[in-house]
């Protein structure tokens, strides 16, 4: 599939159920990206659609990886209608500085980040994000890959797919655990117009 994608063959692909690790090893190394970057479309239970990133356990774990995302989340939202206004998360709230290295860490990071592109430091109030927010920017891969799976898996939210923003193809990720891939395959179709 990934041969597929880079020789023209297909003008877009879709993960599915292929195992994660070895399919994003192969595309890293297919594509000579070191790391990957996905930006997942998700939509609450509500009918509330936004962009979520990082998804991927090992994405967005420095500023300029925050950036990043910011950047393209930013370029890619307005094609879906969805607001380019960014809230960047962090560990903890503003009065939560000291008690914990990595919150200290994490609201620095956030902050510095939300400085340098204009954004929102939402602190770790991810409802009131959301309210007003279409680019949701995770401290780091594994929460955001945290929140995608309590939304999509246990809160009765959706997920439509998770698009690699950094590769110059359409290559659309996906959790083994859907169980239909016709809002991914439909993102994807969407990328390709």
């Amino acid at each position: 599939m990934i041969r597929d994608l880079y020789s023209g063959k297909i003008s877009a692909a879709v993960r599915g159920t292929l195992p994660a690790n070895r399919t994003l090893g192969f595309l890293k190394e297919f594509s000579g990206c070191g790391s990957l970057k996905r930006v997942a479309f998700l939509e609450t239970p509500d009918g509330r659609r936004f962009i979520l990133a990082p998804v991927g356990v090992d994405e967005g774990w420095t500023v300029s990886d925050k950036i990043d995302f910011v950047n393209y989340s930013r370029g890619i939202a307005p094609k879906f209608g969805i607001s380019d206004k960014v809230a960047i998360l962090s560990g903890g709230r503003y009065g939560d500085a000291g008690r914990h290295e990595a919150v200290d860490r994490s609201l620095a990071d956030a902050e510095l980040a939300a400085k340098i592109t204009g954004s929102d430091h939402c602190e770790i109030l991810i409802e009131d994000a959301i309210k007003d927010h279409g680019i949701i920017i995770a401290p780091d891969g594994i929460s955001g890959n945290l929140i995608f799976r309590t939304l999509t898996m246990i809160g009765g939210g959706f997920a439509h797919g998770a698009p690699v923003v950094n590769l110059g193809k359409i290559f659309v990720d996906t959790s083994r655990a859907s169980p239909d891939y016709s809002n991914a395959i439909l993102l994807a179709s969407a990328l390709s117009e």
